[in-house]
């Protein structure tokens, strides 16, 4: 998945694990940018009486670049705190909650919000309400207005958003970590030919399980670097983000039901900013290492993209579907396409009127020319499907990044750095089979774009 569970610590603290990041010009304001955030990932909705939260000891950031060092230029700090309405009660509401000041509402999350740039910090907002979870139609019935409370305009011009929403990341995990298996292609599968006769039919694993965003949307001068000009071509119009999550140092535990207490400096233990990023290309034994270090430490995993084991793993597991690729791992060559796309971003020159690089300093960050207008009707496959809008130009929340990182694994890129290379046809098909229509709760268009929450009442269905 994006980065669901990633790796072995982190899958231990989904609170502080970073699961989705999107970046994009705002489709309907287009003088901004949007960026979104998703931590505690796979939630089910029914999951109470003690429901998902923020960590009041996890430190949110929201990160750009835009000189491309691979180090924070603007940085967005949520910093959250839980108060209880009622300590002698077990339950997270008493009633309907109808306002964010509801006295029915029992654990209530509240976030301050700090701009740093530069290295100086700027209190933007303090004791900002997040809205609570989608418990069901008796607890939140107009949760959308709820929502709408906890949108807020700064006087800085952000508009910043955050709490519970739909997991709009659409993958067949059951199916991809059962050997690689795409149902799409499952007859052709090394093991899969035994026992199926034909395709299946794609499974969504995340549908219908909620996710917490933080979401800012920031005026374009807010995050570019000052230029004359931002022009497609120029330097200046691309940016660099990544988001992070940190703990302090040393724990305390209380003793006899006193509280714990943290201490000491905040150290990362959650990164993200390509989608698989540390899921498919950096090997068990150093994702924890990478979760805790900058993106301008990633030349140390470069290796891992110039000869991505998923590379070898798509021929040995379908046979003769992927011969051209099979040739090229085997040869050693360097995947120049792959260093591209994800560490240094695409130069000029290589897809005509695009390039969103950054520098010479290899670095995972997702990569968004802001130059570059929404597109009215997007493409899922972004620019591989010739809509320049869409990843790995930044990052939209309908974009099929799935699909798209198997397709430029499995060959479809190396052209743009290798003309004699001729991608095997199966390359320019190979998916999950899965797309923004396979989740339930329907995008919105406007900010924060993800869909409303699964409420816990409707969700699972009930049996017909």
């Amino acid at each position: 998945m994006s980065s669901h569970r990633e790796a072995p610590e982190i899958a231990k603290d989904p609170v502080a694990d970073s699961s989705d990041l999107y970046a994009f010009v705002s489709p309907d304001k287009r003088d901004t940018v949007t960026l979104i955030a998703n931590y505690v990932p796979l939630q089910l909705p029914s999951g109470g009486p003690n429901f998902f939260e923020f960590g009041d000891d996890v430190r949110y950031e929201i990160h750009i670049d835009n000189d491309g060092d691979g180090r924070p230029d603007v940085t967005y700090r949520f910093e959250f705190t839980t108060e209880i309405t009622n300590p002698n009660s077990f339950l997270y509401n008493t009633g309907p909650i109808d306002s964010l000041d509801s006295k029915n509402w029992n654990r209530r999350q509240f976030y301050s919000l700090t701009r740093v740039a530069d290295g100086r910090e700027h209190r933007l907002a303090h004791k900002l309400p997040c809205p609570p979870c989608n418990v069901g139609p008796l607890s939140t019935p107009k949760y959308a207005d709820l929502v709408r409370q906890a949108t807020y305009s700064l006087s800085t011009g952000e508009r910043v958003f955050a709490g519970q929403r739909a997991d709009g990341f659409f993958v067949d995990l059951g199916a991809i970590f059962d050997l690689g298996t795409l149902r799409p292609f499952q007859q052709l599968h090394v093991a899969g030919k035994k026992i199926f006769k034909a395709e299946g039919e794609p499974v969504n694993a995340t549908d219908r399980m909620n996710v917490h965003s933080i979401a800012v949307q920031v005026p374009l001068e807010r995050v570019r670097r000052r230029a004359n000009r931002y022009g497609a071509a120029d330097r200046a119009s691309v940016i660099g983000v990544w988001t992070s999550a940190s703990r302090r140092q040393v724990r305390v535990l209380g003793d006899r039901g006193g509280a714990d207490t943290s201490t000491g400096p905040f150290t990362q233990v959650s990164r993200l900013g390509n989608p698989l990023f540390n899921e498919v290309i950096v090997p068990m034994s150093k994702k924890d290492l990478w979760n805790s270090l900058p993106p301008s430490e990633d030349k140390r995993f470069a290796q891992f993209v110039e000869q991505p084991e998923l590379a070898a793993l798509l021929p040995a597991l379908y046979p003769d579907v992927f011969p051209n690729l099979d040739k090229l791992t085997k040869a050693k060559k360097v995947r120049a396409d792959l260093m591209a796309i994800l560490l240094t971003g695409v130069p000029a020159g290589l897809i005509d009127g695009f390039t969103n690089a950054t520098g010479e300093v290899q670095a995972d960050m997702l990569r968004l020319n802001t130059a570059i207008p929404p597109t009215r009707r997007p493409d899922r496959f972004g620019v591989l499907g010739g809509d320049l809008a869409g990843f790995p130009n930044g990052r939209r929340v309908g974009d099929d990044v799935v699909s798209i990182a198997l397709r430029a694994i499995a060959g479809v890129t190396v052209p743009l750095v290798d003309k004699t290379f001729q991608p095997d046809a199966a390359a320019a098909a190979v998916t999950p089979g899965l797309s923004a229509a396979d989740v339930t709760a329907p995008f919105l268009g406007n900010f924060p774009y993800l869909g409303t929450p699964y409420d816990g009442f409707n969700n699972p269905p009930a049996a017909s």
